[in-house]
């Protein structure tokens, strides 16, 4: 009886999806308990612990369907793919969320962070309050946001498969 082969792409799909709406789910409970707005940091700390998980995981479950087969080049693409998916997923989130569901929040959001950074750094030069704030609105920009993340989301997800790809590939 022979063994299928299941495709990088469709693991990549699901595990990618499921990473996604982890990040969604985090954002939405910093939303709703107001500490999105006060700029809390777990949401991002807990998303860049399980990403490696769900990679790792994505992985040793494709090489397990794959009768422990598996190539270095597998697990490359099963990781990047699944980042670029879950930056895709949570993308489309962000735009629903900032264009319909509070479309104040950005604004908002940037000015309780200049007046924290001003607060925090009373003898900063306008100079600087000013490239500071530049920075920020370029990042809050819908394309050049996206772009950053889908683009971080793959080199983290490169990193972790190969990491996950070299401690687990087939050796025949």
């Amino acid at each position: 009886m022979e063994t299928e082969k299941i495709t990088t792409g469709k693991f990549a799909m699901n595990y990618g999806i499921i990473l996604g709406v982890i990040m969604i789910v985090l954002n939405v409970i910093s939303y709703v308990t107001g500490q999105a707005m006060e700029g809390a940091q777990w949401p991002q700390v807990v998303y860049y612990i399980i990403f490696p998980i769900v990679i790792m995981y994505a992985i040793s479950k494709y090489k397990n369907y794959n009768a422990n087969v598996l190539t270095l080049g597998n697990a490359i693409k099963l990781g990047v793919v699944i980042g670029i998916i879950s930056a895709i997923v949570y993308i489309l989130y962000g735009l629903l969320f900032n264009y319909v569901i509070d479309p104040e929040f950005m604004s908002q959001l940037m000015e309780v962070t200049i007046d924290k950074m001003i607060v925090d750094n009373p003898d900063m030069p306008q100079a600087q309050i000013d490239q500071t704030v530049k920075m920020m609105e370029m990042m809050f920009n819908p394309l050049i946001g996206s772009a950053f993340w889908i683009a971080m989301s793959a080199l983290f997800g490169l990193i972790w498969s190969l990491i996950g790809g070299l401690v687990m590939k087939s050796n025949s």
